[in-house]
């Protein structure tokens, strides 16, 4: 992904999409 310069609001990272999300978002920095 294409995240340089960017920002990411990501709800309900607790669990299922979100939390999917997030740790995808955290693992591209």
């Amino acid at each position: 992904m294409r995240l340089k310069h960017k920002t990411a609001l990501i709800t309900g990272a607790g669990s299922g999409m979100g939390r999917l999300a997030s740790q995808l978002f955290a693992k591209e920095g």
